[in-house]
């Protein structure tokens, strides 16, 4: 009988593995928070302010419970949770909303389970990796489409009919691209899914709370559409976690009876609910957070634009580097100087892109952010001397 190869060490592939990653620059660490806040996506200070907490301690007083017990088809559907849904599609003008755990968990979801074998399924280059993830579930045709080109996903689904493609399209797109800070044309893509009885989903998770009316998002204005789906994540601008997709009845019933991701999963712990509803209403209450914000992103773009970098025109401002070591000690330096910066490397973002992600939010103010600009400008000319 041949001897076995295996060796006796278990670790030995994934130590291989991680020695791999760490010469090139990509090893990942879990590190605390320390410094000025210019990495999170709290981008209104939702997340430690005294009203949601307040909301969530008279809940816990009220009897609310701390975890759901179950799944939502089980006895884990809470009143928390359904208040939560009524009053976001009323929120957002649309005809529903589903509430899940986290906007990987709804996006993964949504992807999965609504577009159908024959179907075809038209990414953004640069969407993120939960949209990936749930598109590779899926029994529909994948795509990908050049970055923001209405031009491109519009060929694609052409070239698609052309070559007999008769099920359903569905174009798929950030609002807000999470690692640029560049915004979809959103107005042309619905153009387009009209023009081609063509479902849109937009996730909308960096501009829900910061754009459009009342916080609603980039998407507000077409909202209610039949062929329309969005995801707000609850986790970013909201303070709290969570997601809220947005879409007809027959969509969320679907959802509910198909989606494994749904079904399968412990429901979302009830004073998350609570949270976000307490977010819905500042949004509503306090549009100065917004306005005070939309002046933050103002400042940074005029201050980037003096040291001559770009500014992105959002709360998200990349510095590429492009080395990944070198990413890496940039945002150690910066770290050290006391502002939480973080390094981010392939695959996250494409190959010779690493950078650095500066995100705004009202957890700093304009001096910090002028300090912040004075010690990256330092920083970064000592490491290239």
């Amino acid at each position: 009988m041949p001897m076995s190869t295996v060796t006796n060490d278990f670790n030995e592939a994934y130590r291989s593995s991680l020695d791999a990653l760490a010469r090139d620059g990509r090893l990942r660490r879990l590190a605390p928070r320390t410094g000025l806040d210019f990495s999170s996506n709290d981008y209104l200070a939702l997340a430690d302010a005294p009203r949601m907490k307040n909301a969530v301690i008279a809940a816990i007083a009220n009897g609310t419970p701390i975890g759901a017990g179950g799944s939502r088809l089980l006895r884990g559907n809470c009143e928390e949770h359904e208040t939560l849904e009524h009053e976001a599609a009323r929120f957002f003008k649309a005809e529903t909303a589903l509430f899940f755990s986290s906007g990987y968990s709804a996006n993964f979801a949504v992807l999965a389970t609504l577009p159908q074998r024959g179907d075809l399924i038209v990414m953004d280059a640069l969407v993120h990796a939960s949209i990936r993830e749930g598109a590779n579930a899926s029994r529909a045709d994948k795509r990908e489409s050049v970055h923001n080109d209405a031009n491109s996903v519009e060929a694609i689904i052409r070239e698609w009919r052309a070559n007999g493609g008769r099920g359903r399209a569905w174009i798929v797109v950030e609002s807000i691209y999470s690692m640029d800070g560049d915004v979809a044309p959103l107005k042309e893509l619905v153009a387009l899914a009209d023009k081609y009885d063509a479902f849109l989903m937009v996730d909308e998770a960096h501009a829900t709370g910061v754009y459009g009316e009342q916080g609603r998002g980039l998407s507000a204005a077409f909202e209610g559409r039949d062929n329309l789906v969005v995801v707000h994540t609850c986790g970013k601008a909201l303070g709290a976690a969570g997601a809220l997709v947005t879409m007809t009845a027959t969509l969320r019933d679907f959802i509910v009876n198909r989606a494994r991701a749904f079904i399968f999963a412990t429901a979302p712990s009830p004073l998350m609910a609570v949270a976000v509803s307490e977010a819905l209403k500042i949004l509503q209450d306090e549009p100065e957070r917004r306005q005070r914000l939309a002046a933050l992103v103002a400042f940074a773009g005029r201050e980037i634009g003096a040291r001559g970098w770009r500014a992105s025109g959002s709360q998200i401002v990349p510095y590429i580097v492009g080395n990944n070591a070198r990413t890496m000690t940039l945002a150690a330096a910066l770290q050290k100087r006391g502002f939480d910066i973080r390094g981010i490397r392939p695959p996250t973002v494409p190959v010779g892109t690493a950078r650095l992600r500066i995100s705004l939010t009202l957890n700093v103010d304009e001096s910090h952010v002028t300090a912040m600009l004075d010690a990256l400008s330092d920083e970064a000319a000592r490491i290239a001397a």
